[in-house]
């Protein structure tokens, strides 16, 4: 009678005993991811060494606490800041990095998480960028190099012409990053954070000016086209000019060589009619009264409208008062049909 009132008693007794083991085993006993690294704090201190490899740990239950970190590498985003740069021309810069918890329990000491760790980068790289921008001219974070040279000046017509005042690269972007890297690492790494790497992400103007430095760019660009359409005009009234030189010398020249060839063709022509009629003095007298003919006959045929009242005694007719003279009359009455 009192074993069988005992063995429930056993029971219970062994049931609680088996839940406390399972709550303080599961207490002592915790995971940490590929992903992950953790500190171990016993009454808000830290003991022991960070925990960086990945599985199963054990710890003392209920008095050491776990807190897990992010191993992975980690973005910075920077706000968009505006800030003046070395010829005081107000831009607005965006940035962003990649860091890591390099030292996990100075990191937790200092910071304790990522939000605070966040907050500290914006405060440090801030800084460091505004100081950087602050010294360098806007073309130096512009240019990724310093080997890409600005074209200060541009060639129009064989002469140079400014088109605007670009200053000289000496570093370029990627070296002015380099150097927002190494001031910032040193005063990064008391705090357990290794940064790994900072870039600009954007660069525009302040929108105040922009419009107005986009009018300047505008009317620049305005301004060489207008020297490049200047510039052609001028060829084109030149080659126009050089075409009407040369026109008029082939003209001249074809005109020269036509009065050449019309000379020299009445001349033999003349040649022939003196040949031809100088044989006798009734020839010279036939071919001066053909002559007189084709006189009369040019002068009437040019102004049909025009009546030529010739007296008998003008030359055109003093063949026909002498025309039984040095030739028979038939023979002239044919020909002045």
């Amino acid at each position: 009678m009192n074993r069988t009132k005992g063995l429930p008693l056993r029971v219970g007794w062994l049931l609680f005993i088996g839940i406390v083991g399972l709550v303080l085993l599961s207490s002592a006993v915790y995971t940490i991811d590929e992903t992950e690294q953790a500190v171990i704090t016993q009454f808000g201190r830290i003991v022991g060494e960070p925990i960086t490899n990945a599985g199963l740990h054990i710890k003392i239950p209920f008095v050491q606490t776990v807190h897990r970190l992010e191993k992975r590498v980690l973005r910075w985003e920077g706000p968009a800041t505006e800030m003046p740069t070395k010829g005081k021309t107000y831009i607005i810069v965006e940035a962003f990095g990649r860091w890591r918890i390099a030292d996990p329990k100075t990191f937790f000491v200092r910071l304790r998480d990522e939000r605070s760790a966040l907050s500290r980068l914006d405060d440090i790289l801030g800084s460091e960028i505004r100081s950087t921008v602050a010294k360098n001219e806007l073309i130096e974070l512009i240019r990724t190099t310093k080997d890409r040279k600005p074209l200060v000046q541009e060639q129009i017509a064989g002469q140079l012409l400014s088109t605007s005042q670009l200053y000289p690269i000496q570093k370029g972007r990627a070296q002015l990053e380099a150097e927002i890297l190494a001031a910032a690492q040193p005063k990064l790494a008391p705090l357990g954070i290794e940064l790994l790497d900072i870039q600009f992400k954007r660069i525009n103007y302040n929108p105040t000016v922009q419009q107005r430095i986009y009018e300047r760019m505008i009317s620049e660009r305005k301004q060489i086209a207008e020297r490049f359409r200047s510039e052609g005009e001028g060829e084109a009234a030149r080659i126009a000019g050089e075409k009407e030189k040369e026109l008029q010398r082939i003209q001249s020249e074809a005109y020269r060589k036509s009065q050449e060839i019309i000379g020299q063709a009445e001349a033999q022509a003349i040649e022939i009619y003196a040949s031809a009629y100088n044989q006798s003095p009734e020839a010279v007298r036939f071919y001066e009264f053909l002559q007189s003919l084709q006189t009369l006959r040019s002068a009437l045929t040019n102004a049909p409208n025009v009546y030529l009242i010739l007296s008998t005694d003008n030359d055109l007719f003093r063949y026909l008062q002498h025309a039984d003279e040095g030739f028979p009359t038939n023979s002239f009455k044919a020909s002045t049909k």
